[in-house]
């Protein structure tokens, strides 16, 4: 939404990835209104639609019969890991259709199109999520290795996303190494500095392990190791990479998952194209998909989380309204203002995941790098005075009240009013003035 307004990551709001997301649905977000948190979620799901499509389809560029690419495409789409990447307005659909759009390009004799294609798209999933430039360096290396791949022609076509990268980079270089390195390297042992087993080798591959076993790719992992007969090759290097990626940051959760996901599926229905699994395998890849299935189908049952989101920010808007404030908010639970019209106060782009830290970072940087961290909320408020701040959402999607509470008292300190908000609360301040 602010990158539909003109701003830019890291210049204008502190964002926390690289930056080829917002910059490319800054459109639909500012066509989309009021809508915006809907669509972009609907956009995500299509997303993730297209790289089960193009999963199946660079399963059967690389020799795996109709039938067995078509069963480990619908495997793949039972994977938890996909299904909540894909069910949220994430970024990590985006960079998933890519790496499956290149595993498909990269089939077959390289023409310079196809070693184009390659290129571009795995330059655009790096660019979209840092953690895909692991997969998109294993096949640099594999097509340099390889002269008939065409390495040129693969690098080439990956620099228009270099570019952007580099050219966000430089246009803000402290915020672009705070987002999109600093902090996803820094942040998680400053936020665990209390719960040292969650940084621990032991929780990693406990949480690896669950989270691949919430649907078939626990099963898909083993029997794609036990036949790893004829892989390495470009697709196995790809599952490596992607392995690599996944186990990179610590803590694990299923979302970095997702970039071993394309590949070990391609290569799933290569080595069932070779030899058909038996009824034993069948039925526990069957009962691990029921597994993956599970939370998803629950939630649709349950059936009201975008509904209920969308009664909560009418309710918003209305209490803006009411009192008054058209300019931007503060609060933590910054995709409801979208519902609300109206947009988040810069500062808080990143929502809680900035704000949360402790001494990640100097104070005199906070200004520079357009966050504001819980300690440092005089500081951060004593020359432009928020219009109003809008809390309780972490209490019920997932987040830590605690953080909703730092706002609470500072509001109610400096004399903010109360107003009803659904469940939220929103703080007045007296006697808003024009930013």
């Amino acid at each position: 939404m602010l990158a539909g307004r003109g701003l830019l990551p890291f210049r204008d709001f502190a964002f926390l990835q690289t930056p080829l997301q917002p910059l490319l649905l800054a459109p639909v977000a500012a066509a989309a209104g009021s809508w915006a948190w809907p669509v972009l979620r609907l956009l995500n799901a299509l997303l993730g639609a297209g790289a089960v499509v193009a999963t199946v389809g660079a399963a059967r560029a690389w020799g795996a019969g109709p039938r067995a690419a078509l069963a480990a495409g619908a495997l793949f789409a039972a994977c938890d890991v996909l299904l909540f990447s894909v069910g949220t307005a994430r970024n990590d659909a985006l960079p998933a259709l890519c790496l499956a759009g290149a595993l498909w390009a990269m089939a077959g004799e390289q023409t310079r199109g196809r070693a184009a294609l390659s290129g571009l798209l795995l330059g655009a999933a790096a660019a979209a999520k840092i953690s895909y430039a692991l997969p998109a360096t294993a096949y640099g290396l594999v097509a340099l290795a390889g002269r008939d791949r065409r390495p040129a022609w693969v690098a080439a076509a990956a620099m228009p996303a270099v570019l952007l990268v580099g050219w966000t980079a430089w246009l803000a270089p402290e915020g672009f190494w705070f987002g999109a390195v600093h902090f996803p390297a820094a942040a998680p042992a400053d936020w665990y500095a209390g719960r040292p087993w969650k940084l621990s080798a032991a929780a990693k591959a406990v949480d690896a392990a669950k989270f691949l076993a919430l649907g078939p790719a626990l099963p898909a992992l083993v029997a794609v190791v036990r036949r790893r007969r004829g892989w390495p090759d470009p697709v196995g290097w790809m599952l490596v990479a992607g392995i690599a990626a996944a186990l990179a940051p610590t803590p694990t959760w299923r979302q970095y998952l997702l970039p071993m996901l394309p590949p070990l599926f391609v290569l799933l229905a290569r080595g069932w194209t070779a030899a058909a699994p038996s009824r034993r395998a069948r039925a526990a890849f069957a009962l691990f998909a029921a597994a993956g299935l599970a939370p998803s189908v629950a939630a649709l049952v349950e059936g009201e989380a975008m509904p209920f989101a969308l009664r909560q920010g009418r309710a918003v808007r209305a209490a803006l309204d009411r009192a008054g404030v058209a300019g931007p908010v503060v609060t933590l639970s910054p995709q409801f203002l979208s519902l609300a019209g109206r947009l988040p106060d810069p500062r808080f782009a990143a929502g809680p995941f900035a704000f949360r830290t402790r001494g990640l970072v100097p104070a005199a940087a906070e200004v520079q790098l357009r966050i504001v961290t819980r300690t440092r909320l005089d500081a951060a408020f004593a020359a432009h005075p928020p219009a109003a701040v809008l809390t309780g959402g972490e209490a019920w999607t997932g987040g830590d009240p605690r953080l909703d509470a730092v706002l609470d008292r500072w509001a109610r300190a400096h004399g903010y009013r109360a107003v009803a908000a659904g469940r939220f609360t929103l703080w007045v301040r007296p006697a808003i003035t024009a930013w």
